[in-house]
């Protein structure tokens, strides 16, 4: 292992990444990051936000020109197969550690310190601490002291000011907003008795009590908001770069919580994650014949032998389909009345596939909102369904050239899916009678919608699906383990796997009464000329099979069943929708990750669980396995 032109070529990835965080500074700017919802508005240069990503940008330039400088004598040495994997996979954990600097530094906020539960009443504390081992610590300091019965007068006020401060924004409730919400006359007197208490008066912010508040809440009664820790970070920061899309922030529409540079750079990782990182560097860089061993490595899986001629060509003719796509649906969603910044921010989102809003109602938002919704949602199901194919494909479009796209097996089984599942589900929602299936137009663009988002592995938003019917509900996971097509920016196990996994699959049972038979591989009518095809198949199945089995079993023995609240029966279901959606990259799941939910309340060891298996799928398991194999790193 040549160790040194590791450390050169990371050194100039770290510089790069470093670099791009300086795009994120002009949305610092209230006059110029705005939401596209007037109500959602920074009223003051977010200096918290400008210098942490400058913090961020130093850090990322005085650590890669010491790894440059340290890597510069390997010169233009020669990069094997070895040292391709491991560039690849150490670039992506070190990107996700340099990216989660700026939610760090920014001090951005993620949820509530607090969630209160029935049946029966309990409150649970968040632990301060990220090394905690669980996230939310069973309190019952909410009790008077001298009466112990939950059912008692000033317990349940006590239970009832605690629960609507839990339920409110980090802005918190004016005094009269405090009475209205509680239905008590008296509720600033409850919330100064809880605040006698030595647990509340932490977590407990009562009218003047911070010199630094926002003016906006300063005068009123509130809940303090916990920060992201370092694993909430990581988090963040790898679910935007391996274009996941799920979050641990419970509000993105508050700039005090959330600077809007910050929710920038969170997009940028999208569009830097579903670019890649090695093609990029392949693109700015070239690196001549070892741009093809890391594109190789980063890009693996099966794809056209074609592409690989010229790397560098390939990689330029990616990328500049990805940024134009990107440029195009932009100016697409600013004429349809977004704001520049929302834009720009959904447009890296869509084409990375990968999910991220700057709102908490995802997509959903414009059309609440009665904001060109209906146009808004069409126009991305377009654009997710082209970040979904294959992006090589797309290039002769430009020529008016189509035939080549609709004639790839691959394209069309893709299509093929997304509209055999989407009649499904308007077929049986619409036979359930759920409220997001009537009229019937409504019920296919939120059946089109959620279908095209979770094969594509984008992850939007436009519906609660969490409360379609079992029908609906089980065809969205099962597609969470499809994926895009080869050469997309999609996750998943890809369509064209499923398609030769069910070729060998026949294969085998032919050759199970006829075994002198010889049967050859075929796609698109010819017979595939790696002969190792069918085993890398197989084994990729099995290694995704199994990593999602350590991953379900992980999470349902150490998750606390406190992270469910009251709802502790759908734990099995929930624990197997939030690791594939992490594997496959999707982003939310059922129940407690669904579409309207985030993944703020999981423990740190299941986040972290979380963040190697969305490394592990954005780069389809080897790149990340072989860095734990102690041969893998010996000279020989």
């Amino acid at each position: 292992m040549n160790f040194r032109i590791l450390s050169k070529l990371l050194g100039v990835l770290t510089i790069l990444i470093g670099t791009f965080m300086l795009f994120s500074l002009i949305w610092a700017d209230p006059n110029i990051g705005s939401h596209t919802d007037a109500a959602v508005k920074a009223t003051q240069l977010e200096s918290n936000g400008i210098w942490a990503l400058l913090y961020s940008a130093v850090i990322c330039w005085v650590l890669g020109g010491a790894m440059f400088q340290y890597g510069r004598s390997a010169g233009n040495a020669k990069i094997y197969r070895k040292e391709a994997m491991a560039i690849v996979g150490l670039s992506w954990v070190l990107a996700s550690v340099l990216g989660a600097m700026p939610y760090i530094f920014s001090g951005t906020i993620r949820g509530p310190s607090i969630r209160v539960f029935h049946q029966p009443d309990t409150v649970v504390v968040a632990s301060s601490r990220w090394r905690a081992w669980e996230t939310w610590r069973e309190t019952d300091q909410w009790k008077d002291n001298e009466d112990q019965d939950p059912a008692s007068l000033n317990n349940a006020e006590n239970l009832t000011v605690l629960e609507t401060l839990a339920n409110a924004t980090a802005r918190g409730l004016s005094k009269r907003e405090l009475i209205e919400a509680t239905g008590l006359f008296d509720a600033p007197a409850v919330f100064s008795r809880l605040k006698q208490k030595s647990l509340w008066n932490e977590w407990l912010i009562g009218p003047g009590e911070e010199s630094a508040a926002p003016a906006d809440r300063a005068t009123h009664y509130r809940l303090k908001w916990v920060k992201m820790g370092l694993i909430d970070s990581l988090f963040e920061s790898q679910s935007g770069f391996s274009t996941t899309g799920a979050t641990v922030i419970c509000d993105l529409e508050d700039p005090h919580l959330v600077p809007h540079c910050i929710l920038f750079w969170r997009a940028s990782t999208h569009f830097l994650g579903g670019l890649g990182i090695i093609v990029l560097f392949v693109v700015l860089l070239g690196q001549g014949s070892a741009g093809k061993a890391l594109m190789r490595t980063e890009m693996p899986g099966p794809t056209y032998e074609s592409s690989r001629a010229r790397m560098q060509h390939t990689a330029w003719r990616f990328a500049g389909m990805y940024v134009l796509l990107n440029i195009i649906l932009a100016v697409i969603l600013f004429f349809l009345g977004m704001s520049a910044f929302d834009s720009i921010c959904h447009a890296f989102a869509t084409m990375a596939t990968g999910g991220f809003s700057t709102y908490n109602d995802s997509l959903g938002h414009f059309f609440h909102q009665g904001l060109n919704g209906r146009a808004i949602e069409y126009v991305v199901i377009l654009f997710m369904t082209l970040a979904g194919a294959n992006f090589l494909l797309l290039f002769p479009i430009l020529r008016l050239k189509t035939k080549q796209l609709f004639f790839d097996l691959e394209f069309r089984t893709y299509l093929a899916i997304i509209a055999f599942a989407t009649v499904l589900v308007v077929v049986f929602g619409m036979r359930a009678g759920n409220a997001d299936f009537q009229p019937f137009e409504t019920a296919f663009r939120n059946s089109l919608f959620q279908v095209v988002s979770i094969i594509t592995t984008t992850g939007y938003g436009t519906a609660d699906f969490d409360q379609w019917n079992q029908l609906g509900r089980g065809l969205l996971l099962l597609l969470m383990f499809v994926g895009g097509c080869a050469g997309s920016t999609g996750g998943g196990m890809k369509v064209i796997r499923h398609i030769l996994f069910f070729k060998i699959l026949r294969i085998e049972v032919e050759g199970s009464f006829q075994p002198k038979e010889v049967r050859l591989l075929k796609l698109g009518g010819k017979a595939t000329e790696d002969q190792t095809l069918r085993h890398s198949i197989l084994v990729y199945f099995g290694l995704i099979i199994a990593l999602f089995a350590f991953g379900f079993l992980f999470v349902v023995a150490f998750e606390s069943d406190l992270t469910w609240g009251t709802n502790q029966q759908n734990k099995l279901i929930d624990s197997a929708s939030a690791v594939a959606s992490t594997l496959n990259n999707i982003g939310p799941g059922l129940g407690v990750i669904g579409s309207t939910e985030n993944y703020a309340n999981f423990s740190v060891p299941s986040k972290s669980l979380f963040i190697w298996l969305m490394m592990l799928g954005r780069l389809e398991v080897f790149p990340i396995l072989v860095l734990f194999a102690p041969r893998f790193w010996h000279d020989q």
